[in-house]
C-alpha cells in the first residue's frame, strides 16, 4: 500500500478541485495513483477535472517560423517573464525557430544545428545567452509540419512580437487549390485549434488509452443510476459519441461559425479553392503547459535574508 502523504493529497487537490478528505479517500482507494484518483473522483461526481491539469507556470516564449508548405513551432523557456520581454531573448527565440525550419523539427536536431549569428550549435548559443542574461533557459519542445502540395498555416496568440507569443499553432492543409483560400482557411482553423485544443484531427485518431479511460469513467457514472446493464451500455455509447465530437477537430463546432463543424467548413472551402482539401496535421504549443514552477513564500524569503 502506497503511503498517502500530505504532498500527494495537496497535488490531487490542486488538480481536481476536490476537498482534502475526498482527495485522501480517492488516493487510498487507488493506492496513491494520481491519475486513477482523478478518475475515481470524477466517477463519484466529486471532481469535474477532465484530464491532468498541469499548471502553466513556466515563462519564456513560443516561436514560429514558416515557409509556406513547411512550418515549425518551438518553446524556449526562461525563469521569469521579465527575461521573456527582453529584446535579446525574443531575437533568440525567432532565430532558433528560423534555424529549426531547416531541421526535422526535433529538439535534438534543433539543438545540434548551427546558429548563424554565433556560428555555434543552438545548444551552445543558448548556454552563452544564459551566461550573458544570467537566467536559466531551456529549449523544451518543438514540432514541424509540412505538405508537398498545400500550406501549413500558423497562428500566434498573445503575440509579443512578430512570430512570438504565449501560444503557437500549426495546421497542415494538403491541396492543390488556391493558396490564398488555403492560407485564409488554415489561419481560421489554427485559431480554432488555439481555442479548443482538440486531442486529434479525427475521432478514430483519438488515443485509445484516453478513450478507454473516458469510457470507464462514464460506465462508473452510469452505474450509479441503477439502470440495467443494457441501458447503461447505450448511455455510455451515447456519451462516448459526444466525447469524440467534442475532442476531435473535424467534428467540433467551428469557432468562426458554430453553425457548422470544422470538417464541414473545410468541405465548403473546397469550392473556393477549386480542389479537395485534407487536414493532415496540427500542432499546438501553449507556453509552460504541463510544467510546474516551484512556488515560494516571498515574505519568508525576505525574513530569511533579514536574519542574515
Amino acid at each position: 500500500m502506497a503511503e498517502i502523504t500530505a504532498a500527494l493529497v495537496k497535488e490531487l487537490r490542486e488538480k481536481s478541485g476536490a476537498g482534502m478528505m475526498d482527495c485522501k479517500k480517492a488516493l487510498t482507494e487507488t493506492n496513491g495513483d494520481i491519475e486513477a484518483a482523478i478518475d475515481w473522483l470524477r466517477a463519484k461526481g466529486i471532481s469535474k477535472a477532465d484530464k491532468k491539469s498541469g499548471r502553466t507556470a513556466a515563462e519564456g516564449l513560443i516561436g514560429i517560423a514558416s515557409a509556406g508548405h513547411r512550418a515549425v513551432v518551438i518553446e524556449l523557456n526562461s525563469e521569469t517573464d521579465f527575461v521573456a520581454r527582453n529584446d535579446a531573448f525574443q531575437d533568440l527565440v525567432r532565430g532558433i525557430a528560423s534555424v529549426a525550419l531547416a531541421t526535422d523539427g526535433s529538439v535534438e536536431a534543433i539543438s545540434a544545428a548551427t546558429y548563424p549569428a554565433s556560428g555555434k550549435p543552438v545548444a551552445d548559443t543558448i548556454k552563452d545567452a544564459i551566461a550573458t542574461i544570467g537566467e536559466n533557459m531551456t529549449l523544451r519542445r518543438s514540432a514541424l509540419l509540412q505538405v508537398e502540395h498545400g500550406v501549413v498555416a500558423t497562428y500566434v496568440h498573445n503575440a509579443a512580437g512578430d512570430g512570438i507569443g504565449k501560444l503557437g499553432v500549426l495546421v497542415a492543409l494538403k491541396s492543390v487549390g488556391d493558396k490564398e483560400v488555403l492560407t485564409s482557411l488554415g489561419r481560421q482553423v489554427a485559431m480554432h485549434i488555439a481555442a479548443t485544443n482538440p486531442l486529434a484531427i479525427r475521432a478514430e485518431e483519438v488515443d485509445a488509452t484516453v478513450a478507454e479511460r473516458e469510457r470507464n469513467v462514464f460506465i462508473e457514472q452510469s452505474r450509479a443510476s441503477g439502470k440495467p446493464d443494457a441501458i447503461i451500455e447505450k448511455m455510455v455509447d451515447g456519451r462516448m459519441r459526444k466525447f469524440f465530437e467534442e475532442v476531435a477537430l473535424l467534428s467540433q463546432a467551428f469557432v468562426i461559425n458554430p453553425d457548422v463543424t470544422v470538417g464541414q467548413a473545410v468541405k465548403d472551402a473546397e469550392k473556393l479553392a477549386g480542389a479537395s482539401i485534407e487536414v493532415t496535421g496540427m500542432a499546438r504549443l501553449l507556453l509552460g503547459e504541463g510544467v510546474e514552477k516551484e512556488e515560494s513564500d516571498f515574505a519568508a524569503e525576505v525574513a530569511a535574508v533579514a536574519k542574515g
